[in-house]
């Protein structure tokens, strides 16, 4: 029996160079599930997404595997240079088949519901990042982002385009960008952490009005002492004060200890990304 992709329909093209299709996926010609493909430029790179894998008749008979690999081969042929899948958390089928196929886990999407954040620390302060502190703020923000980025399987010229390019898209007005909220931990008169928190507008599948953390960053030395914890709790004072009853946030595999800060506070993996050199 063979199975192959179809076009479902024809190729979305975008206007800042991405394209998307959506694909049968056949046996012996007969649809037997659907897949689609998604390229979207990081600089001059494209990285490759596979998305919305359904079989839905001969489950177990390699399908799955089979429509996975000829998607890369799709993605190959536009000229992305890695593949992607998001897998939910609770679709541990799908994650096996991704780890099966060589995909390694680089991140995942946390969520918390919110309820009442404790008081903050009487020792710290919290300050805005105004225009003056904005430039060196950035630069360290987009060195480490840089450096998970490597971490995760990209080279230096990759992490290099894709961290200028999400910077330029993100904070469109610098630190006056609306929507965003940038902060500075004070200890003793020193900074000591900042918080990167979206109030986007986004919102969950139930319609329940969701911010991001972008960044919670505390400086090499000045880790151990709880100020990576109080960032987070000022993060979801921040939402609550917006009236934004969900934080979501993505957290590189690797890093260990945020995992267990999170937990600790109350976050939940939603989903899991997976990547595969092409």
């Amino acid at each position: 029996m063979t199975t192959t992709l179809r076009p479902a329909g024809p190729e979305e093209a975008h206007s800042d160079g991405g394209r998307d299709r959506r694909w049968l996926v056949c046996a012996n010609g007969r649809p037997v599930g659907s897949v689609r493909t998604g390229a979207r430029p990081h600089g001059t790179h494209l990285t490759g997404r596979i998305a919305e894998l359904e079989i839905f008749e001969g489950r177990r008979r390699g399908r799955g595997t089979i429509a996975v690999l000829a998607a890369e081969e799709v993605l190959r042929a536009w000229g992305c240079y890695r593949a992607e899948v998001t897998v939910p958390a609770e679709a541990a089928p799908a994650h096996a088949l991704a780890l099966a196929l060589g995909y390694t886990e680089t991140n995942r999407k946390l969520l918390k519901r919110l309820g009442r954040a404790p008081a903050p620390r009487a020792d710290l302060m919290v300050r805005q990042i105004d225009a003056d502190a904005f430039p060196d703020w950035l630069a360290a923000t987009k060195a480490e982002y840089r450096r998970h980025l490597v971490g995760s399987g990209l080279t230096e010229a990759q992490a290099h385009e894709l961290c200028e390019a999400d910077h330029s898209q993100l904070l469109t007005r610098g630190h006056a960008t609306e929507g965003v909220v940038l902060r500075l931990l004070i200890s003793e008169g020193r900074p000591v952490g900042s918080l990167w928190l979206a109030l986007s507008g986004a919102r969950l599948p139930d319609g329940t009005p969701r911010a991001w953390v972008m960044t919670v960053e505390v400086p090499p030395e000045e880790r151990g002492s709880g100020f990576g914890r109080e960032l987070m709790l000022l993060a979801e004072r921040e939402c609550l004060a917006a009236g934004i009853p969900a934080l979501g946030l993505n957290v590189y595999t690797a890093n260990q200890v945020a995992i267990g800060l999170y937990d600790s506070l109350g976050y939940r993996i939603t989903a899991r990304v997976l990547a595969k050199a092409l």
